[in-house]
């Protein structure tokens, strides 16, 4: 029970308004440690509830000991315009009973008025990397009064390139005394344990999940496709006989979102389409049409595989296979959220058996096969397999011709190589061969 953790009475008051009796795993983990100060490292799946694991200890901790005439107290980095305005909500929500500000730094904002935002001195920032250094350098922010600093879905970050800007960042904080939680979905790279070691002082580690066990809530399904207009028969077959509430579709690229939104357009079905290159207005509200229930599907490139909270998403569709067991991962953790039951469909072609192989043994897990009826691909797998599942390949055996002509070749670069023989030159097409000198 929340009540058993030492929170302050406010929040308390304000997790029993929201209903929020009974803990998650991650946050009966954390919660605890975090009040008492410890630096933490958390790998938790996504939809765990890590978002209340950190904000709970934070605003206990900005609740218990006020400094009114300080700068920002706590800021809260993540990869995401959209992760960043959910958790700013969420702010919202566990602090609506005290009188604690946030502000928000993300890219895609007027540049001026969110200066002006930050000149009344929010106690908490929550922030996208980018735009934060920007502001900071511009001399709009100063970062000197952090006590407490939470990295948040920090295996993305630093795939998405950020890992020298997080640096930056943690070094413009204050050492002395800082408290540093860091949470992500998976145990990350090289990148990531570079960032442990510089940022947190001796880490609690708390694995709450191994990689395989994660979305065990979720049906995960592959279905093997030709080229790319049976592909999209299989989608428009899916959208329209899947039993879903809401859906989103993952491409990997902005080109093929934008695509396939337009052909799901043009056969009368209302989607939102959700890229990179689509401003922050339009990533809103895409956002927001999806939650309302505006619109079931939602088509989308790995921007929305961090960040997005929609209650009732219970379909993923992987147009494209993702690249990496780990965006897998966090793909699809949009359905399955909270302990709800969701599914989980992926599309592989001929050139995805390996990749989707490595996502298996990366998983621990088997697939499961699927055929839509009357769209089975003429595709059935690779005819060999190797131990690891991925596709034995087929060895070409020298015919004697090649072998005759390597072995001329070798013969004729040996005679040109001889003592006496006539080596080309570029000029008279012959020449004598040079005279070794003594080194």
């Amino acid at each position: 029970m929340f009540t058993e953790l030492a929170l302050h009475e406010r929040l308390l008051k304000a997790l029993d308004t929201l209903g929020f009796k009974t803990p998650t795993p991650v946050q009966a983990a954390a919660v605890g440690p975090a009040l008492e100060g410890h630096d933490l490292r958390v790998t938790a799946r996504t939809g765990s509830g890590k978002t209340a694991a950190f904000l709970l200890p934070l605003l206990d901790r900005l609740l218990k000991d006020p400094k009114p005439r300080s700068g920002a107290r706590a800021l809260i980095l993540l990869p995401t315009r959209e992760l960043a305005q959910q958790t700013a909500k969420e702010i919202e929500r566990f602090g609506q009973f005290t009188f604690l500000k946030a502000g928000l730094v993300i890219g895609g904002e007027d540049f001026r008025v969110q200066a002006a935002g930050l000149r009344k001195n929010p106690e908490i920032l929550v922030a996208t990397p980018g735009r934060l250094l920007e502001q900071r350098n511009a001399g709009n922010v100063d970062l000197k009064d952090i006590e407490m600093l939470v990295l948040d879905e920090a295996d993305r970050m630093l795939d998405m390139g950020f890992s020298e800007d997080v640096l930056q960042i943690a070094a413009s904080c204050e050492r002395e005394g800082r408290q540093t939680l860091l949470f992500s979905a998976t145990s990350g790279g090289n990148s990531l344990r570079q960032v442990v070691e510089q940022v947190l002082r001796e880490p609690q580690n708390l694995m709450l999940d191994r990689t395989g066990e994660l979305n065990e809530a979720v049906v995960q399904q592959v279905i093997l496709a030709d080229e790319p207009p049976h592909k999209e028969r299989l989608l428009q077959w899916l959208l329209a006989n899947e039993t879903y509430r809401k859906a989103i579709v993952f491409t990997n690229t902005k080109v093929q979102a934008d695509r396939l939104t337009g052909r799901l357009v043009a056969e009368g079905l209302k989607v939102f389409v959700l890229h990179g290159d689509k401003d922050t207005k339009d990533r809103k509200l895409a956002v927001e049409r999806l939650q309302s229930g505006a619109v079931k599907v939602l088509i989308a490139t790995d921007v929305a595989a961090r960040g997005l909270d929609v209650e009732g998403l219970d379909l993923v569709i992987n147009y494209d296979l993702p690249r990496s067991g780990d965006e897998y991962v966090h793909r699809i953790g949009r359905t399955g959220r909270a302990g709800e039951a969701g599914t989980a469909i992926s599309f592989v072609t001929h050139g995805d058996w390996n990749l989707m192989s490595s996502i298996e043994r990366y998983l621990k897990l088997r697939f499961e096969r699927r055929h839509l009826p009357g769209l089975k691909a003429s595709y059935n797998g690779p005819k060999k397999l190797k131990a690891s599942g991925k596709a034995a390949g087929v060895k070409k055996k020298k015919t004697e011709g090649k072998k005759d002509g390597k072995a001329k070749t070798k013969a004729k670069a040996k005679s040109e190589r001889r003592p006496g023989a006539l080596v080309p030159t570029s000029a008279d097409g012959f020449a004598p061969p040079r005279k070794r000198t003594q080194e």
